[in-house]
């Protein structure tokens, strides 16, 4: 992207709503309560013409540094100095408030261009706040609506003329075209082969967990800054934020989601929007990291949240985090241990790695096994392979007979990756037992050494001819 735009104000004069409008999607958290956004979140904004990288921001307030909304409102300053112009949202409805003015204050010292920003325009009424507008002194206000998406051309103009055209359209560079190796056909008769895995594509990982487990804290510990906001209250996080970081030259996209607790529990609407975006971000990961707190491990709550990861067909990895507070280590870690095989059976083999998000005491270990996890999720094995082990498998334990015929197992391949997915061909599927599908899945797991991951066996029955014909007489 070109520049980077903050948006800044003071709560719910609609910053997220111009957010959405402007990168296309609802992927900021929209409410009528005051002070829905917390971090800020990033975004590629698309407005005509113009391509720029768009933050989101907490409304400001006044409050004391040590407080949750002093915690934001340096959040908030981090994105203004970080951003090469704002857009100062103020509430052409409701019109100026000392806040506005302060925060306007603020934004002349800081030097840089800023584009005003008149919302919620199309309200009756509106003309008053609008002219009042003129005396924070940042020049004309921009009338928009950003839930009506009216006056986008006329901030589009603004913008432009507040970065100057020569950074709002830089030049296109030229693209050299080069030669390029073509695959080579694949010849008749040769075995198909295990693809490689690509430990340069970048890596989707999503963070969740019960609330106040140190999810945000162990992503800031991972990219040495304090980039989301922490604290010891319980739910701070709302919106699913996404930062990107290297580890060992590779790009891994994390994820920071909210708490999850118990449904029952889950009763305002901010709350049940939280989730919902949490259950989002799980859905689009590659890999989910399930931290725990390892002062009250197994909760109830925490054992659901790993086999809804699991069912969603993501790979996983637990964190025990909170270990620097961990007296006997080692008696702790023996009964994890056991704990993990007894209460997550559907996960055998599942990696589980204690860490200090607040230290970063092991937080080397937790990536090691966050790549090898993706690893085995992307694993892909030979057709060949595959016949001769069900082959093998038939041997050492037949598959039932169902009335005095015995189910026949006679073909496997892979069907697809991520998780991994099998077809086998055999005769009366319908009647083959769940226990022999769990005997089969133990076995891939042992023998192709993939454990962790969900593994997924369909079935199918070869047509039969004759079915539906009447035998003659």
């Amino acid at each position: 992207m070109s520049f980077t735009v903050a948006i800044v104000g003071r709560p719910n004069v609609g910053k997220s709503t111009l957010f959405n409008r402007l990168v296309g999607k609802k992927l900021a958290l929209v409410d009528d309560t005051p002070g829905v956004t917390r971090d800020r979140r990033p975004g590629d904004a698309r407005l005509v013409d113009l391509r720029f990288t768009i933050i989101d921001t907490a409304g400001l307030e006044e409050a004391t540094d040590e407080s949750l909304q002093g915690r934001m409102r340096q959040q908030t300053e981090a994105a203004i100095d970080e951003a090469d112009l704002s857009l100062f949202v103020v509430d052409a409805k409701t019109g100026l408030t000392p806040v506005d003015t302060a925060l306007g204050e603020m934004l002349r010292r800081r030097g840089k261009p800023v584009v005003l920003v008149a919302n919620k325009s199309e309200a009756r009424g509106s003309d008053s706040g609008f002219y009042d507008a003129f005396s924070l002194g940042l020049g004309e206000p921009v009338p928009i609506s950003a839930e009506h998406g009216q006056g986008m051309l006329d901030l589009r103009d603004a913008i432009v003329a507040a970065v100057g055209e020569d950074i709002a359209f830089p030049p296109k560079e030229d693209i050299a075209v080069t030669d390029v190796d073509l695959p080579q056909s694949f010849e008749e008769g040769e075995e198909d082969e295990e693809p490689a895995y690509d430990d340069t594509k970048p890596l989707r990982v999503a963070i969740v967990g019960r609330p106040n487990a140190g999810k945000s804290t162990l992503i800031n510990r991972f990219l040495g800054e304090d980039r989301l906001l922490t604290g010891p209250e319980a739910g701070i996080t709302r919106d699913s934020i996404s930062v990107e970081w290297d580890w060992r030259g590779r790009t891994i996209k994390m994820f920071d989601t909210a708490g999850m607790r118990r449904k029952a529990k889950v009763i305002e609407k901010l709350e049940k929007l939280s989730v919902a975006d949490a259950l989002r971000a799980i859905r689009f990961a590659e890999l989910v990291v399930i931290v725990f707190d390892a002062t009250i491990p197994f909760e109830k709550q925490d054992l659901h949240i790993v086999d809804l990861v699991l069912r969603e067909g993501r790979a996983a990895v637990l964190a025990f985090n909170k270990w620097d507070m961990i007296e006997d280590r080692q008696a702790v870690l023996a009964d994890l241990r056991e704990k993990t095989d007894r209460l997550l059976p559907q996960a055998r083999g599942i990696r589980a790695v204690p860490i200090s998000g607040q230290t970063g005491w092991g937080l080397d270990k937790l990536m090691q096994s966050i790549i090898d996890t993706d690893r085995v999720w992307n694993k892909r094995i030979s057709t060949a392979k595959l016949n001769r082990w069900l082959e093998q498998q038939q041997v050492q334990h037949p598959p039932p007979a169902v009335s005095g015929r015995r189910i026949k197992l006679k073909y496997m391949t892979q069907v697809k990756a991520r998780p991994p997915a099998f077809m086998i061909s055999c005769t009366r599927s319908d009647a083959l037992p769940e226990s022999y599908t769990r005997y089969l899945i133990n076995g891939l797991r042992q023998d192709f050494d993939m454990p962790s991951v969900p593994i997924r066996i369909h079935y199918r029955s070869p047509d039969n001819p004759f079915e539906g014909k009447k035998k003659r007489t």
